[in-house]
C-alpha cells in the first residue's frame, strides 16, 4: 500500500537503484558522474615511462593523501623497469601482484566499484579499451586525536574514548579484546550518506539469533542520511513511543569491551564517537565504568544510592504537593508550621509553584548545555541562583518548593544515563500533576501505569526491566542492584541467552 501525503496523493515507494550507476566502466563515464564536483582530479600515467602504456588516474582532493599516493604508487609506476618491459596485459597483473607499495589493492569491474572507491579515499587507474579499473587505497585517514572520555569521565581505568573514525574505534576493541572469536560484521546504511556500519560480537558467547536479528534490522535501514544518532536508534528499536532509551551507548571502550564479554552486540557506526550496545536494559543504564574498577563494596554503596537518587528525583516533588494539599498530617507539625507561614505572602497554588520552578530548572539547564562551556557554566550557576532567589523575595514561589525542586534536580544527575534522566524529568512533571489532582493516589496510580509501561517494553527480545523482571536465581548471580564480589559471580545474565554461560572458574 503506497504512503499518502499531505495533500492525499499516493506517494511511491523510496528508490533504491541497485547498482546505483548504470553503463560500461569507462573513464568518460566516471568523468560524467563526478562532474561539475571541485575536488575531482585526474591526470595521465605513462606506466614505466612507456608511452605505449597509458592511462588515467582519477582522486579526489582531500580524500587522498598527497605523499602515499605520489610516492607509494605513482612513483613505482613510472620508474618500474619491469613495467617498462611487460606487456599491457603483464603489466596490468603486475600491477594487481605488488609493484605498488600499498596493502589495498582491488580490481574494478563495475560503476559503482569504481565510484565508491574513490570516495572512500582510493585512487584509481583506468585504461583505454579494458574494461577493468585498479584502485589503491590512499585516503588521508585524518581523524580526531585520542582524549580522556567528556561525558564519562574515568576515575580509576583507562582515559581514551571513541572517535569520529570507524576503524580506529574497532582497532581501540581489538586492542583490548584480543580474542580470534571477536567478529566484526559491516553493513551500509543510508542512500546518501552511505555509511558504513560495523557490528561487532564474540562467537561462541553472544546469541546467533541476536546477531542474526541485529544484522536483519540494520540491513533493513532504508534512509538518506545516518548522521545523527537518532537515525539508527529509532530505526532499529522495538519500540519508539517511549521516552526512555532501549539502546546503551559508551564512549568508552573499556566498557564497550565489557558489555561484548558479557555476551552483548555492539554497533560502531562511522562518524559518531559512540558504541551501541544491544540490547539495552534499565540495568545497563545505572551502571558506570567505575563499578567493576573499585571495591565492591564502595560499588555497591553507590549503586544503591544511584537507585535511591533516582527515586527521590522522581517522586519527591510530587509527593510534596501531595502532602501539602491533601495529607498535611504526613507532615510534622514544626515543619508544617513553617510551610504555611512561608507559603502566606505566595499568590499561586502549590502544583503552579512547584510546575514552574521545575520549567525553570530545566531551561537553565538547556541554556547551560547551548551556550559555549564556560559561559554555559557561569549562566547555569548564575541563572539558578538569580532566578531562586528572585523568585523566592518576590513571593512567587516559597523556600521549600526551591528546596524541593533544587534536591530532585540534583538527586537526578547521579543518574549516569542522561538519556534515562531525561525521561523522568519527563514523567517528574506527570507525578507532580497527578498530585495535584488526586494526592498520594494519584501518584501511586500514575506510577502503576509508569512501571506497567516499562514491564511492556522489550530491547531485542530482552525485557526492559531486567534484572528487576528476572527470578530470584537470575538475582543472585550477581546482576542486580548490588555488585558482588568479581570472584563470586560465575555466570553471565541469563536473559541473553548466551552460548557460553560461564564467565569464569
Amino acid at each position: 500500500m503506497p504512503w499518502i501525503g499531505p495533500k492525499g496523493e499516493a506517494v511511491p515507494p523510496h528508490p533504491r537503484p541497485e547498482p546505483r550507476f548504470e553503463g560500461d566502466l569507462t573513464a568518460d563515464r566516471i568523468r560524467w558522474i563526478f562532474r561539475d564536483s571541485a575536488d575531482f582530479g585526474e591526470r595521465p600515467v605513462l606506466i614505466g615511462g612507456d608511452p605505449a602504456k597509458r592511462t588515467t588516474v582519477f582522486f579526489l582532493n582531500g580524500q587522498v593523501r598527497n605523499e602515499r599516493m605520489n610516492d607509494y604508487i605513482l612513483r613505482p609506476l613510472a620508474t618500474s623497469p619491469l613495467l617498462r618491459e611487460a606487456t599491457p596485459q603483464a603489466a596490468f597483473r603486475m600491477m594487481t601482484e605488488g609493484i605498488v607499495y600499498t596493502q589495498l589493492v582491488q580490481v574494478c569491474t563495475t560503476l559503482d566499484q569504481a565510484v565508491f572507491a574513490l570516495i572512500n579515499g582510493s585512487v584509481v587507474f583506468a585504461f583505454p579499451g579494458e574494461g577493468r579499473m585498479i584502485s589503491y587505497f590512499a585516503a588521508t585517514e585524518e581523524k580526531r586525536a585520542l582524549s580522556p572520555p567528556e561525558n564519562e569521565p574515568s576515575l580509576k581505568g583507562a582515559r581514551d574514548s571513541f572517535v569520529e573514525s570507524l576503524r580506529t574505534n574497532t582497532s581501540l576493541v581489538r586492542r583490548r579484546l584480543r580474542a580470534p572469536e571477536l567478529k566484526i560484521a559491516e553493513v551500509i546504511a543510508g542512500r546518501q550518506t552511505v555509511t558504513p556500519v560495523d557490528i561487532l560480537y564474540i562467537e561462541g558467547i553472544t546469541n546467533p539469533d541476536l546477531v542474526a536479528e541485529t544484522k536483519r534490522r540494520l540491513a533493513a535501514v532504508d534512509t538518506d542520511e545516518l548522521l545523527q544518532t537518532a537515525s539508527l536508534e529509532e530505526l532499529i528499536v522495538d519500540e519508539v513511543d517511549t521516552a526512555f532509551p532501549m539502546i546503551a551507548y559508551t564512549e568508552r571502550p573499556d566498557r564497550f569491551c565489557t558489555g561484548l564479554v558479557e555476551g552483548r552486540v555492539g554497533v560502531i557506526v562511522d562518524g559518531i564517537p559512540l558504541g551501541y550496545l544491544l540490547p539495552g536494559t534499565v540495568g545497563q543504564f545505572f551502571k558506570t565504568g567505575q563499578d567493576r574498577a573499585q571495591n565492591w563494596v564502595a560499588a555497591s554503596f553507590l549503586s544503591v544510592l544511584r537507585y535511591l537518587c533516582m527515586l527521590l528525583s522522581l517522586f519527591l516533588p510530587a509527593w510534596y504537593v501531595a502532602a501539602v494539599n491533601f495529607h498535611p498530617e504526613m507532615i510534622p507539625a514544626r515543619l508544617a508550621w513553617s510551610i504555611s507561614e512561608a507559603k502566606t505572602d505566595v499568590p499561586f497554588s502549590t502544583i503552579f509553584e512547584v510546575l514552574i520552578m521545575l520549567l525553570a530548572f530545566e531551561a537553565v539547564q538547556e541554556a547551560g548545555l547551548r551556550l559555549p562551556g564556560a559561559i554555559g557554566q557561569t549562566a547555569s550557576i548564575l541563572g539558578g541562583l538569580v532566578v531562586g532567589s528572585a523568585a523566592v523575595e518576590a513571593s512567587i514561589v516559597s523556600p521549600v518548593v526551591l528546596i524541593v525542586v533544587a534536591i530532585a534536580g540534583i538527586a537526578g544527575y547521579t543518574v549516569p544515563s542522561q538519556e534515562f534522566a531525561a525521561a523522568l524529568r519527563i514523567w517528574r512533571f506527570g507525578l507532580a500533576i497527578a498530585a495535584s489532582l488526586g494526592g498520594l493516589f494519584g501518584v501511586m496510580a500514575l506510577a502503576a501505569v509508569l512501571v506497567y509501561r516499562l514491564a511492556q517494553l522489550e530491547s531485542f527480545g530482552v525485557p526492559y526491566l531486567t534484572p528487576f523482571a528476572a527470578s530470584g536465581d537470575e538475582r543472585a548471580q550477581g546482576h542486580g542492584v548490588i555488585r558482588w564480589p568479581t570472584h563470586w559471580v560465575k555466570f553471565r545474565e541469563r536473559a541473553l541467552g548466551t552460548q557460553n554461560q560461564r564467565r569464569q572458574g
